[in-house]
């Protein structure tokens, strides 16, 4: 025989039932955004360093979709839009804007222009820091080392901001760690800079010598 709090036990087993399909739907939608986003963000980057500068902005809107459609998540089922894996979406299409912003010679788009937290934004620009050392290198190989410093200096600059921001670890979900690793980015970056500046300043002099020898 149904005790008395059986009508009251069905209505939570629905409710509860109800709440976690809802929640279960968002994750499901969130996972898929996450991941159309990091890779539409990934082809960006790649794009830009090809100088497919248009490819890699179609790409950054398709992102920017995506993401928008995981919106309602944020009031539906908070913990999960905080979720990890959508703020490393948040985060890699924030390196994808920065990093193209940058070598395209575009303004650095805001916190606010990308929609995205101040973690994830700040997070996604150390991981630009990588880039422009990937920029540097490729151009070093092509013997094309003109505008190399001003990119590492941009660099500079960008780990000079990130070093001031000192909160806990859970505040800036781990920006502590990626700044040291960009650190040894930075020095490496430097000295492959100086190494090959030197080379090409002495190849010059050496073919201006070669010059006034042969014209003597």
């Amino acid at each position: 025989m149904p005790s008395r709090y059986s009508v009251y036990l069905s209505a939570i087993g629905a409710s509860v039932i109800e709440e976690l399909a809802e929640r279960n739907r968002d994750r499901e939608q969130a996972l898929s955004v996450s991941r159309e986003v990091i890779r539409f963000s990934a082809n960006a980057i790649r794009a830009v360093h090809r100088g497919a500068f248009e490819d890699a902005r179609e790409l950054i809107s398709k992102g920017a979709v995506r993401l928008s459609d995981a919106d309602h998540i944020a009031t539906s089922s908070p913990s999960i839009f905080n979720a990890g894996f959508m703020n490393d979406a948040r985060k890699e299409f924030t390196e994808a804007n920065v990093t193209l912003a940058v070598i395209s010679g575009s303004d650095i788009p805001s916190i606010n222009d990308l929609k995205v937290d101040a973690a994830a934004y700040i997070n996604g620009m150390a991981e630009v820091i990588g880039e422009l050392r990937r920029y540097i290198l490729d151009a070093l190989r092509r013997d094309a080392v003109d505008g190399c410093q001003e990119f590492m200096d941009i660099m500079d600059e960008m780990y000079s901001v990130l070093v001031t921001i000192d909160f806990p670890e859970g505040v800036t979900s781990g920006l502590r760690h990626n700044t040291d690793a960009m650190r040894g980015v930075l020095e490496r970056t430097r000295g492959d800079l100086t190494m090959a500046l030197r080379q090409h300043s002495l190849e010059a002099r050496l073919a201006e010598w070669e010059n006034n020898r042969n014209g003597s």
